[in-house]
């Protein structure tokens, strides 16, 4: 069913579009979208692009991912870590993403690294507080539990808090890959040559509505195939911890 509403939402585009109700300068046609894509596909140049986009959002992820569960398993479980962490984390996690960028320009340049930095940060935050949170909420009769067996604090956390809690960290890097694909747009315009956020600024200064909006729907498509890709991976583990 979820292919319901774009199929229609496409048809009525295309027939509007027919139909002379928008303007292809604002808004081609899907037709003409899938022409720029194929255009681009053939040229090769595409594969680059998406390479390389893909590539960025990999490695941040990755490295923002990491940070983020390491702090939120620390927070989460420790009330002192959270006490002195949480507040200045906070904090940072409500700058707007395009105010790191002059800063990453400055620290690192206008190469890969300022671009990553920018990608990771993206992703840390939503890790680090989802991941938090569901420890935080982890039913306390199961650590009750754990004590009555005298459980040390590494078999609590290894048997009672991290399988308790792994629901929480797989939503939690499902929203650290989303704001990855988000960043990656604004990590794109730090002096890059290649990738579909450049894609997009370069049509833009050329007003190519058909190129930028071919480049939307190219992250749509990643960004659903990603986040696919990484729900089935956490319903299996999920899947593999009920069975165990």
């Amino acid at each position: 069913m979820g292919w319901i509403l774009p199929v229609f939402l496409v048809i009525f585009w295309q027939a509007a579009s027919s139909l002379g109700m928008i303007q292809a300068e604002w808004l081609p046609a899907p037709l003409t979208i899938a022409r720029t894509l194929y255009e681009l596909g053939r040229s090769g140049e595409l594969r680059g692009h998406i390479g390389i986009t893909a590539l960025r959002v990999l490695i941040g992820f990755v490295i923002g991912a990491a940070a983020g569960t390491v702090a939120g398993a620390l927070t989460g479980y420790s009330e002192k870590i959270r006490r002195l962490l949480d507040p200045t984390l906070q904090a940072l996690r409500n700058i707007p993403s395009m105010a790191w960028v002059p800063l990453f320009l400055l620290w690192l340049g206008i190469f890969e690294e300022s671009k990553i930095a920018l990608i990771a940060t993206g992703v840390f935050f939503p890790v680090y507080l989802t991941l938090a949170s569901g420890i935080e909420q982890v039913d306390r009769k199961l650590l009750e539990v754990g004590e009555l067996f005298e459980l040390d604090a590494g078999s609590q956390i290894l048997r009672i808090i991290l399988p308790a809690a792994l629901p929480s960290w797989i939503t939690a890097l499902r929203s650290g890959l989303s704001l990855g694909w988000m960043f990656v747009v604004a990590a794109e315009l730090m002096g890059a040559s290649k990738g579909l956020g450049f894609l997009m600024y370069d049509a833009q200064q050329t007003s190519r509505a058909d190129v930028i909006i071919a480049s939307i729907v190219l992250f749509a498509i990643l960004g659903k195939v990603s986040d696919g890709l990484l729900a089935l991976g956490g319903a299996h583990l999920l899947r593999y911890q009920k069975a165990g």
